[in-house]
C-alpha cells in the first residue's frame, strides 16, 4: 500500500525511487501493483477518462453497441500505450491533453445532436482511443516500469485500466439504462442533460489545457 500511495502522489523523484524498490520484488508482485495503479488511474483519479466512457455509454441504452465502442477504444489505447512505452511513438502532453478533452467534447455533443448510433462512431472512437493511449503512456512514463518485469507490468497496468472502465460501464448500466433505458423520456431527461454537462466540463478543460 505504501508503494501504491507513492505512485498516486505522482512525484517523479519519489516514483523513480519506488521503481527501484519494485525491481527488488518478484515480477508477479510488481505486476499486481501495476494492476492496481491502472485501475486507480481510472477510478477515482481519471475524471477525463471517466467522462469519456460515460459519454460512450449514454448514446445507446443497449450494451451491444457500447461493447463495440469499448472494444475499439481498448484496442486503440492499448496500441499507443505499448508503442509509447517502448519509445516507438511520442507526443507531448501539451498536445495530447487538449486532444483528450476535445474527444470528450465531441462525443458528448454527438450524443446531443445525433439521436442514433452511427457506424462511423466506431472509427471515431478508435481514433480517440489512440489519443487516450498516449495520455495513459504519459502518466505511466512518469511512474516508470521495473526492468525485470517491464512487459508484464505494462500489460497489467493496461488490464487495470480496462477493469476501471468496465466498472464505470457496469455501474452506469445498473444505475441508469437497466431501469430507465427503454423509457420514452430517457433521452430528453438523462442523455441530453448529462451529455451537456459533460460537454461543458470538457470545453473548460480544453481551454485550460491549451492556455496552461
Amino acid at each position: 500500500m505504501a508503494v501504491l500511495a507513492f505512485f498516486i502522489i505522482g512525484q517523479s523523484a519519489q516514483a523513480h525511487v519506488v521503481v527501484q524498490e519494485l525491481e527488488k520484488m518478484s515480477p508477479t508482485s510488481a505486476a499486481w501493483i501495476y494492476l492496481k495503479l491502472g485501475y486507480h488511474h481510472i477510478l477515482p483519479f481519471g475524471m477525463d477518462h471517466i467522462l469519456f466512457v460515460l459519454s460512450l455509454f449514454l448514446l445507446s441504452p443497449n450494451l451491444k453497441p457500447l461493447l463495440w465502442q469499448a472494444t475499439a477504444f481498448t484496442l486503440a489505447h492499448s496500441i499507443t500505450l505499448g508503442l509509447a512505452m517502448y519509445q516507438i511513438v511520442r507526443a507531448p502532453a501539451g498536445i495530447v491533453e487538449p486532444l483528450i478533452s476535445l474527444s470528450i467534447l465531441y462525443v458528448a455533443l454527438e450524443n446531443i445532436f445525433s439521436p442514433r448510433l452511427k457506424p462511423s462512431r466506431i472509427g471515431i472512437v478508435f481514433l480517440f482511443g489512440l489519443v487516450h493511449g498516449m495520455g495513459f503512456a504519459g502518466a505511466l512514463g512518469q511512474l516508470g516500469l521495473p526492468t525485470n518485469a517491464y512487459l508484464l507490468s505494462l500489460v497489467m497496468f493496461n488490464a487495470g485500466v480496462e477493469l476501471g472502465q468496465l466498472t464505470i460501464i457496469i455501474t452506469a448500466y445498473f444505475l441508469l439504462s437497466k431501469w430507465f433505458g427503454q423509457r420514452p423520456w430517457y433521452r430528453n431527461r438523462i442523455v441530453i442533460p448529462l451529455s451537456a454537462a459533460i460537454a461543458v466540463m470538457a470545453a473548460i478543460w480544453t481551454v485550460e489545457r491549451i492556455l496552461i
